[in-house]
């Protein structure tokens, strides 16, 4: 069996992490704290109610004090549901822009495919919920409602606040040692969840190739033996979860029980001890309704303790993808960059893309990779990425060995990607925290400007996923200006003059020309104009 290892100090990073999380006004407690005040004017008005009938007094007033108070908790009640949802709505809100914003912008060894990205964004996030509606609340709640009924009660009989008092321990006992014994199973489930989600979101996305090879029998196999896997774990923690609740549930009514057990005795005259005080009818009826509203709190606590749990976990595996606070990493020194004899031979394929290039990039210099198309020099900057397999030859930076650019460049590729919503939120899906200063700067830069001024909304004006109504220039800057936007210190362009009229070139030239300035530009293109910029020229032999 598969153990998790509780470290204290990871643990105090994750409770940490989770209270940045949710941090924020929350009017939840304090609704189940009037909820618990409306229970003792409930319990007042039955009491009251009762000692009428007995003593031949008026009913009325007392039985709409209990309704009244009745009614009064069911409002706070939902009341209370509602702000939760709303508040959890907030929190996992602002946790999943982070998750995507960190998975669009993620830091070299930072490795994740798009079924970790859909869990992280869905199931993950989605697991903070219990916590913030639910358990945050009833942990509030729980420090000060039992003292509130436990002092109405001492009120009405201290003998039976003490009893109460007394029975809080092993209660309070059975709550750890039940968290204790469900915390593992619930940890072990969840990530079995997460695993799952993955693996499957990831066999949709890649179910063109399963097919093709007909490896569909064997997925499905493999998927239902952890679905199975999944179920028992699902099923050991309901267990546990059951058999808590049980233990919780006998010490509650085993407490209430020797509250009744002394106010009846007490009313017949009947206990085995003096007691110093003398219990009547209304009284005993206050005590006796009361009485189940002091572990109610802490009932409710235990119920949500399964959500602290996942969401513990769910703090685990996001924790190293977003941070509160998390800044992204401004642009570094760039250092020199050398491809040794490499070769990129992609499989299945009868030539390799690229056969024993060699180059080196110093900081600061402007490369042009020229050819024709078909040469490989989309392929070299996708081996930069990590995108296209290193079959041979060495890539280091200042003579280290280096597997990926990603998270050090910015990127422009041949087909802009433009996502539906503003040109502003286009823009900032390289640099999410981006101030206004640097969005205008770079808006600048790439020559945005005049198309801004005639587009009607400027940065808030909306776009579609294919960039309705923009020229392919137009399309090109916005890519840039994103790419601009990101502090990195490489610069990665393919192609980005491509399929432009020679004055639209030019003025994209020029732009490029002050765009990479103070980076380390890598350039691919068939375009002699674009590649005179360069500080050096690199020229690819024929398509392979």
């Amino acid at each position: 069996m598969t153990t998790i290892a509780h470290d204290a100090p990871a643990a105090r990073m994750r409770s940490r992490w989770l209270k940045d999380a949710a941090a924020g006004r929350d009017g939840t407690p304090g609704l189940l704290l009037l909820d618990t005040l409306a229970a003792i004017g409930f319990a007042a008005g039955i009491a009251g109610g009762v000692a009428a009938v007995a003593g031949r007094g008026a009913v009325l007033p007392w039985a709409l004090l209990a309704i009244g108070m009745g009614m009064a908790r069911g409002w706070f009640a939902m009341l209370a549901v509602r702000q939760g949802a709303a508040r959890a709505g907030l929190v996992k809100r602002a946790q999943r822009r982070r998750v995507v914003a960190a998975a669009l912008y993620r830091q070299a060894g930072m490795p994740m495919d798009s079924g970790q990205l859909a869990t992280q964004a869905v199931d993950a996030v989605e697991a903070l919920d219990g916590f913030v509606a639910r358990f945050l609340p009833a942990r509030r709640a729980a420090a000060i409602a039992p003292i509130l009924v436990l002092a109405a009660t001492a009120c009405a009989s201290p003998v039976a606040a003490v009893i109460l008092a007394a029975t809080l321990l092993p209660f309070v006992a059975a709550m750890i040692l039940a968290g204790g014994a469900a915390a593992d199973e619930s940890r072990r489930q969840f990530l079995a969840l997460h695993r799952l989600s993955a693996r499957f979101a990831d066999r949709v996305r890649a179910l063109p190739v399963v097919l093709a090879f007909r490896a569909e029998t064997r997925e499905t196999q493999a998927i239902g033996a952890a679905a199975q896997e999944l179920a028992e774990r699902t099923m050991r923690v309901l267990r546990i979860a059951f058999l808590s609740s049980a233990a919780l549930e006998f010490f509650a009514a085993l407490s209430v029980a020797l509250v009744a057990v002394y106010c009846g005795f007490s009313l017949l005259g009947l206990l085995p001890f003096a007691a110093p005080e003398t219990l009547n009818l209304p009284r005993a009826f206050f005590v006796l309704a009361l009485a189940p509203e002091f572990y109610a709190p802490m009932r409710r606590l235990a119920a949500a303790y399964h959500d602290k749990q996942g969401a513990e976990t769910a703090a685990e595996t996001l924790m190293p993808l977003v941070e509160p606070g998390r800044a992204v990493p401004v642009a570094a020194a760039a250092a020199v960059l050398t491809l040794r004899d490499v070769t990129i031979h992609y499989p299945g394929s009868d030539a390799p893309a690229v056969s024993r290039l060699s180059l080196s990039v110093g900081a600061g210099e402007t490369v042009a990779l020229l050819g024709p198309s078909g040469s490989g020099k989309t392929s070299v900057l996708h081996l930069l990425l990590g995108l296209a397999p290193l079959s041979a030859g060495t890539v280091e930076m200042d003579g280290m060995a280096l597997a990926s650019l990603a998270g050090q460049a910015s990127w422009v590729g041949q087909h802009p990607l433009l996502i539906a919503g503003t040109i502003r939120e286009n823009l900032l899906l390289s640099h999410p925290g981006a101030t206004p200063l640097a969005l205008q700067r770079a808006v600048v830069v790439a020559g945005l400007m005049p198309m801004l001024r005639r587009r009607p909304g400027g940065l808030d004006a909306p776009l579609d996923a294919r960039g309705s109504g923009l020229s392919g220039g137009e399309r090109r800057r916005i890519a840039l200006a994103r790419a601009l936007l990101n502090p990195a210190p490489f610069l990665l362009l393919d192609e980005p003059t491509a399929h432009l009229d020679a004055v639209a070139e030019a003025a994209l030239i020029r732009t490029i020309g002050g765009a990479a300035r103070g980076r380390t530009t890598l350039i691919a293109t068939h375009s002699p104009a674009l590649a005179a910029i360069a500080t050096h020229v690199i020229h690819l032999g024929p398509a392979a």
